[in-house]
């Protein structure tokens, strides 16, 4: 199903929400391989970008075959947020605004989830942003702040106002992080409430859900996010199933193997071997979750010293041994 973000056309309303510490180059290109019709990178200081800091340029590698990316900037300053946008705007096609990143150490500097509670300041930082920028500006946020809040109504017509030209909603206060269950009904009432584009967010762990999500909410598009952690296949089994009402099987033991394979040497040729290993150990853990003797292979993982050893023990889960 073809959408457009502002003047930006999607091959479809499935994207790869941002994951800090996931959603780097190397799982946006197997996720761009799946057909993703947007990928979005990981969290980018703004404070980090105009300071220079040396880490921020490699989270910023747009690679890709084309297909849309799209930068996810947090920060707390309208002037510097709409400084940095416009600086670094042609790099990419829309910048995302991160006010629903649930972490203290972001929240308590004023800036992720904490925006919710200053829909002035949110306000100012959204409308400058789209003032000084051709690329289009979207804004990823929650139901609320506090457990009881039920605020993400209001804020999407904010941020309406302000000149964005979507919204993605995560069915989760701040305090409850990740726990619990994803309340989609706030999902259906900011479509309601809004003309733009709405992407809904927040337990989508199989094709159906998302489906679901769609179907009950409203919504325009589905941001998949921790469902897709080890398992890439999701994107393109939920674009299948929404295009052709088919269900594709899960994917079978040779293809995870292989999917590990190619998801490590793309990680090798951007951050070397070190990196590598100690990156790759997270998510052989999630692609090998439910797998027979996936603990073991676990333990052993956390203890290997080269990417040999790692392809060697992840082999052995055809054999089950």
């Amino acid at each position: 199903m073809l959408m457009k973000i502002g003047n930006i056309e999607l091959k479809n309303n499935v994207y790869m929400a941002p994951m800090a510490g996931v959603t780097d180059l190397p799982f946006r290109t197997l996720v761009h391989e799946m057909g993703a019709g947007l990928t979005v990178t990981e969290m980018v200081s703004a404070k980090a970008i105009l300071y220079k800091n040396k880490n921020t340029e490699e989270l910023m590698t747009r690679g890709g075959d084309g297909s849309p990316v799209a930068v996810q900037l947090f920060g707390s300053d309208p002037e510097i947020m709409s400084d940095i946008a416009h600086q670094i705007e042609d790099r990419f096609d829309i910048i995302d605004v991160n006010m629903g990143c649930p972490v203290g150490k972001i929240v308590n500097n004023h800036e992720g989830s904490d925006l919710m509670n200053h829909p002035d300041l949110a306000y100012e930082i959204l409308s400058q942003m789209v003032e000084k920028c051709h690329t289009p500006i979207t804004v990823k946020f929650r139901k609320g702040f506090m457990k009881e809040d039920d605020t993400a109504v209001e804020f999407a017509k904010m941020a309406e106002s302000a000149g964005v030209s979507a919204v993605t909603v995560h069915g989760r206060t701040r305090s409850q992080m990740y726990a619990g269950k994803a309340d989609w009904d706030v999902i259906r009432r900011v479509k309601e409430a809004v003309k733009i584009p709405v992407f809904g967010n927040g337990d989508v762990f199989e094709p159906e859900d998302a489906k679901r999500m769609l179907d009950e909410t409203g919504c325009d598009g589905v941001a998949i996010a921790r469902g897709a952690q080890g398992n890439p296949w999701l994107i393109k089994r939920t674009v299948h199933l929404l295009e052709t009402g088919e269900l594709l099987p899960k994917p079978e033991i040779k293809e995870i193997i292989e999917m590990i394979h190619r998801h490590a040497e793309l990680m090798r040729e951007i951050k070397g071997e070190f990196t590598t290993i100690r990156e790759m150990r997270k998510h052989i853990s999630w692609y090998t979750e439910g797998q027979p003797n996936s603990a073991k292979l676990r333990a052993e993982v956390n203890t290997a010293e080269s990417i040999e050893k790692l392809y060697e023990l992840v082999d052995k889960l055809q054999f089950n041994v």
